[in-house]
């Protein structure tokens, strides 16, 4: 029990807490204030360190008089969490990534093609005066994917902005970095279907007068045509292929691919091993030493330089677009098309069986035309008797008998009764 005494013309508390003798001074002269005062303090000890009161007692209190009680509770005042930042989650994102990197889990193409949409959604943001990730909401996203649409539309051969459903899954890679990171309470991305799922923009392979133009034009770039044309390698292994992976006793490239850490052994063309027997018989290289070269510079050729050239290369030849990846697209339908499996054309390129039907079974004529023979036979199902219809199943008796106490069974003698004419043709529609 606190009592209130006036020493001089300032009141303080006297009392005892647990074993001790206080006496405090209140700070104030009104009588009536103290005796609030010391009510709220014998409140604040009997509730402990949790009590809403310490906060007001702090502020009314003297610092010696307040440090003193709250002590005796142990209460600490509470420090509000700054709030977290855009800039932030980019930061501690971005050391993810190298970390990444460093255990070899993430691809350097791939980090860059997320700094690309991080660098955009920042320009986005910095637009909207929006830094925060408390005021990153659902509608801002969403504001963000039509704002993306815009800008790539502006660009040449933006194929109708199909790669903002990329944009949209990295975002929600990242904000569910900050999810796991406990810096958000929900990711407040949507995803826009999977990417590369549009069955109008797959696949790209160049037609037989292409391949012999570009062949005609090559050039200096010949190695390059050669192998991107007879391996179907994606741009990033392309350029990294070294000449241990070249056995030129078995005729095989065998590498592991990049993206899909996937073991692919691939025979050599012989078009293909000429040509790197001879690249092989100039150089005389180290088995550690990359195959493709920079023509201009002699240098390791890098995949930037890759698609540059390869462009070029379809300048020359009056190719649009030319880029790398249409020589994966090409292999993997000259295969189809020349008797391969879907599973054979999967297992050579790295890829997935179900990727590799979905994107190019489309392109393969000989598809087409095996279907289209079949139509035009003529040998539906309108050719067959009702004997062989009949007895097509070995439960056909059981399907006879649920058809007869069935309502078909029901329509047609009503039909019969009415004096109707058309029941066999409805009950074949039936």
């Amino acid at each position: 029990m606190m009592t209130v005494r006036k020493r001089g013309k300032v009141c303080r508390i006297e009392g005892s807490i647990g074993d001790k003798r206080v006496r405090l001074s209140l700070g104030t002269r009104n009588a009536d204030h103290a005796h609030l005062l010391a009510n709220r303090i014998e409140r604040a000890l009997s509730e402990g360190s949790q009590c809403i009161l310490w906060s007001q007692l702090g502020a009314v209190l003297p610092p010696r008089t307040f440090l003193v009680l709250a002590a005796f509770v142990g209460w600490i005042e509470p420090h509000e969490k700054p709030e977290r930042t855009w800039a932030e989650l980019s930061t501690a994102f971005e050391c993810w990534m190298g970390q990444r990197t460093a255990l070899n889990r993430l691809q350097c193409s791939t980090t860059e093609r997320y700094r690309q949409t991080m660098r955009q959604f920042t320009m986005f943001l910095a637009e909207r005066n929006v830094s925060n990730l408390r005021d990153i909401t659902r509608a801002i996203v969403e504001s963000f994917k039509v704002w993306r649409v815009e800008r790539i539309k502006k660009h040449k051969f933006a194929r109708g902005a199909t790669s903002v459903a990329l944009d949209a899954a990295i975002l929600h890679k990242v904000f569910a970095y900050a999810l796991d990171a406990e810096m958000i309470p929900k990711n407040p991305v949507k995803m826009e279907g999977k990417p590369g799922g549009e069955p109008t923009h797959g696949a790209q392979p160049f037609t037989g007068d292409e391949l012999r133009r570009m062949r005609i034009h090559a050039g200096e770039d010949l190695l390059i045509f050669l192998l991107l044309r007879h391996t179907g390698f994606r741009g990033s292994d392309a350029v990294a292929i070294t000449w241990e992976e070249v056995h030129f006793d078995r005729r095989e490239i065998e590498r592991v691919t990049q993206k899909c850490k996937k073991l692919v052994v691939l025979p050599i063309h012989p078009e293909l091993l000429f040509a790197l027997e001879a690249e092989c018989a100039r150089r005389n290289p180290e088995p550690n030493e990359r195959v493709l070269l920079n023509p201009s510079t002699g240098d390791p050729l890098r995949r930037p330089r890759l698609y540059a050239r390869t462009l070029a290369l379809g300048r020359r030849a009056g190719v649009g677009h030319a880029h790398p990846h249409r020589f994966r697209d090409t292999l993997a339908v000259d295969l189809l098309c020349a008797g391969a499996g879907i599973y054979d054309v999967a297992r050579t390129l790295g890829d997935t069986v179900e990727t590799t039907e979905r994107h190019y079974a489309p392109f393969v004529p000989a598809l087409r035309d095996r279907v289209r023979r079949i139509m035009e036979t003529g040998n539906g199902l309108e050719s067959m008797s009702d004997t062989k219809l009949t007895h097509s199943s070995p439960n056909s008796s059981q399907v006879e008998e649920k058809m007869a106490a069935g309502p078909v069974s029901r329509i047609l003698s009503a039909l019969r009764r009415d004096g109707h004419s058309s029941g066999p043709r409805i009950a074949a529609r039936l």
